[in-house]
């Protein structure tokens, strides 16, 4: 019974030994890539005016989020590499069905540097997404933004201010909701 209790003693710590180095490499690959701003520049957060950017789509059709002003935006930082943006894709096409039609855009800011536009446009033709895939080939909007983790979702109100920032997910449908109701009825 001893030499038993020490042979599971010296496994497990193998096994933990081991699930430790795989949760540490895991951190280093899905770290962001040259993502630094200058010094000084502050993160975007809410209260603030969302920077602007302009991405083409998968399409190739360029959006820019200026162009957007008087509608309430949600922009969704994601990768196909990444579980929780996968989640929280038919919760963020749930809502913009809901509400595109009183003035929600959503723009789902896919990690084109860090991810490939093929695996995207499939995820979205899988997933029935109809809002518009924008490909940040280079990550600048990804360093406008300061993205430290993925999914990153930012509520932008209609005058182009940052009402929330939502770090992680996946974000439930209820809380999407709950957040564009309530930028939708207030007034430019």
């Amino acid at each position: 019974m001893r030499l038993l209790d020490h042979w599971i003693n010296r496994h497990w710590a193998a096994f933990s030994i081991a699930v430790l180095a795989l949760a540490a490499g895991w951190i280093w690959i899905s770290r962001p890539l040259n993502r630094s701003l200058p010094a000084g520049i502050p993160a975007p957060r809410q209260g603030f005016f969302a920077p602007d950017f302009s991405l083409n789509t998968l399409d190739g059709e360029q959006v820019s989020l200026s162009g957007l002003r008087g509608k309430v935006v949600l922009i969704n930082f994601w990768a196909t590499w990444c579980p929780p943006c996968k989640t929280e894709m038919p919760a963020i096409q749930a809502a913009y069905q809901a509400y595109r039609d009183q003035g929600l855009v959503v723009l789902a800011v896919n990690t084109t540097d860090q991810d490939e536009a093929d695996a995207a446009r499939r995820f979205a033709q899988s997933a029935g997404l109809t809002f518009p895939l924008l490909a940040d080939v280079n990550g600048d909007a990804f360093r406008r933004y300061q993205v430290q983790a993925l999914p990153t979702s930012f509520f932008v109100d209609r005058r182009g201010e940052i009402a929330e920032v939502v770090v992680g997910g996946p974000m439930a449908e209820a809380l999407i909701r709950s957040r564009v109701e309530k930028l939708l009825k207030e007034n430019p």
